[in-house]
């Protein structure tokens, strides 16, 4: 089994926050934890809990990733958006 992930693993804060830039718009305030338990019930503790998987496999077998920091991977990804989502 390969973990497909980033190399470098981030918080949903910074994440959004990260997101938030490269799209130029503020991180809108965080959801309470209660809603998303309310929205998601059981589900809810797997995305308040999160995940710390590393790309282990993938690494030592010599994988060599485009993009290391999420930065760069959303830019990459958001580079090819209507101009009315992506404004610079």
């Amino acid at each position: 089994a390969v973990n497909v992930v980033s190399p470098q693993p981030v918080t949903n804060k910074e994440f959004s926050r990260t997101l938030g830039g490269v799209l130029h718009r503020p991180a809108l305030l965080p959801v309470p934890a209660f809603a998303v338990r309310l929205m998601l019930g059981e589900f809810a503790e797997v995305v308040l809990g999160g995940q710390k998987a590393l790309p282990t496999v993938a690494l030592r077998t010599g994988y060599r990733f485009r993009f290391s920091e999420v930065q760069n991977a959303l830019e990459a990804l958001l580079r090819n958006t209507k101009p009315s989502i992506l404004k610079r």
